[in-house]
């Protein structure tokens, strides 16, 4: 990439504290692969990828335009099957928006089945997965650079 990327980070806020550590990989990451971010927060991981939608619909439409973009945030299994449909349609929202509108998405949605294992997969020095999705985001941009694709 020739430019500085401009990326927006979404953050499903349910579980802050997780967020604010995936958060602190991901612009960790993001700052050493020279990128410039913003950020938007977002009640949960259900609303990440209607954000991202939304994001992107605005950069096309003159607004404000995003080159990648990384959806943070925790899902934890509890005693209902909520668990599987958030986990499953948050990721499914994203992969359609890779897939079918080539949008360059780093996913930091933990799905996990207790807060133990977020936080081992959160921290910065140990799991980081923040900072593997933000590498994520910026590996696409290449790729979509270096064949040639414009948005």
């Amino acid at each position: 990439m020739t430019d500085k990327p401009n990326i927006l980070i979404v953050e499903a806020r349910f579980y802050s504290h997780i967020s604010d550590m995936l958060l602190d990989g991901a612009t960790a990451a993001l700052d050493k692969g020279g990128a410039h971010f913003e950020r938007l927060a977002v009640p949960g991981a259900l609303e990440i990828p209607t954000a991202i939608s939304i994001a992107a619909r605005a950069g096309e439409r003159g607004g404000r335009g995003f080159d990648g973009f990384i959806a943070l945030g925790c899902v934890i299994r509890g005693e209902t099957y909520h668990f599987e449909i958030v986990a499953g349609e948050s990721a499914r929202g994203l992969m359609t928006l890779g897939i079918e509108h080539g949008l360059c998405i780093g996913n930091g949605i933990l799905t996990v089945e207790n807060e133990e294992q977020a936080l081992v997969r959160a921290r910065v020095d140990e799991g980081d997965k923040g900072g593997d999705a933000a590498r994520a985001c910026l590996a696409l941009l290449n790729a979509r650079n270096r064949l040639g694709v414009h948005r």
